[in-house]
């Protein structure tokens, strides 16, 4: 067995531990508490959720419209399944990836094209890390007083989202490149999928329309994903306001999904406390909010289990 696939999970288990551990002991857990049981707070709550479901079928689209752009037609609806099946895997095992090679593995299986199917989830997430980062400096320009009121969270967001573009720049442009993923557009092996990136990228360039639309779907669905969490805020009472969600959660997805610990445990806390205390959010709040947005991707996760299921089953008889 190969020990790296035995010791990063285990690491990654005794790192969510630790930030747990010390986020108990500096934020005072034991005074957390989540939404009231009152009709608003459930109004708010029933928001949330459906804003994240809502979320999903958005990230399908995007999908969708990538692997339109590397030529492979598929559904929207069975997008979806693989996109909850995968969600559920994601959020269930001590990984980050578990999720996209669930997707990968299950849509391969029916169309044959490991390396454009592979591509089409690279391509996926790398619209995220161009949205994300326009996002927050979009808001820190339209609401300076955000800078006033918490100039270190602004600065340090604003330093993290100019930092990702700049990263996602140079990884596109040598992706891009014919002297660099030109190359290996007919090799084997783990070149052939920086090959389908490159072929991806030189489509949708060529296709300003197609390309117009994967993004278009990229930003309805952090918007989603931003409404989730603004309407979890509405729900635990804070004072967060429109744009802080915007400015700052975004910086958050950012960083949790950072392969540290198990769904961002820990780490989305601690960067919540971060940027939201100066706005006047206690930092036990901020740990709620947090907590309860992850509950709230959870419960939707919990609508893969069907298709992850389904999914083991129909690949058991195939093999039969």
């Amino acid at each position: 067995m190969d020990r790296r696939k035995v010791v990063a999970p285990a690491l990654r288990i005794g790192a969510t531990v630790a930030m747990v551990g010390w986020l108990s002991r500096h934020v005072h857990l034991s005074h957390l508490h989540m939404p009231p049981w009152r009709t608003t707070s459930l109004l708010w709550l029933s928001a949330a959720l459906l804003a994240t479901f809502v979320g999903v079928l958005l990230s399908a689209l995007r999908w969708q419209r990538v692997l339109t752009a590397l030529g492979l037609a598929v559904s929207t609806t069975t997008l979806v399944r693989h996109y909850l099946a995968g969600q559920f895997v994601g959020n269930f095992l001590p990984t980050t990836i578990g999720g996209d090679v669930l997707r990968v593995s299950r849509l391969a299986a029916t169309n044959g094209e490991i390396p454009r199917t592979v591509a089409s989830v690279v391509l996926e997430r790398l619209t995220g890390w161009l949205v994300l980062p326009v996002l927050t400096l979009f808001a820190l320009t339209v609401n300076p007083g955000l800078r006033r009121v918490a100039p270190v969270p602004a600065s340090t967001a604003m330093w993290l989202a100019v930092t990702t573009l700049v990263a996602l720049g140079v990884l596109v442009a040598l992706a891009a490149s014919p002297r660099f993923g030109g190359r290996l557009t007919s090799t084997a092996g783990w070149r052939r999928f920086t090959g389908a990136v490159h072929l991806g990228l030189d489509r949708v360039r060529h296709q300003p329309g197609l390309a117009f639309e994967v993004l278009t779907a990229g930003f309805a669905y952090q918007l989603a994903v931003m409404l989730a969490a603004f309407l979890s805020a509405k729900a635990l009472g804070l004072p967060v306001g429109w744009t802080a969600i915007l400015a700052f959660f975004p910086v958050v997805a950012i960083v949790q999904v950072l392969p540290l610990t198990v769904g961002g445990l820990g780490t989305r806390e601690a960067a919540l406390v971060f940027f939201l205390h100066p706005l006047g959010v206690a930092q036990v709040d901020a740990v709620a909010l947090g907590l309860l947005v992850y509950l709230v991707n959870l419960g939707i996760s919990l609508l893969g289990a069907p298709a992850f299921a389904l999914g083991n089953r129909s690949r058991a008889r195939a093999v039969a």
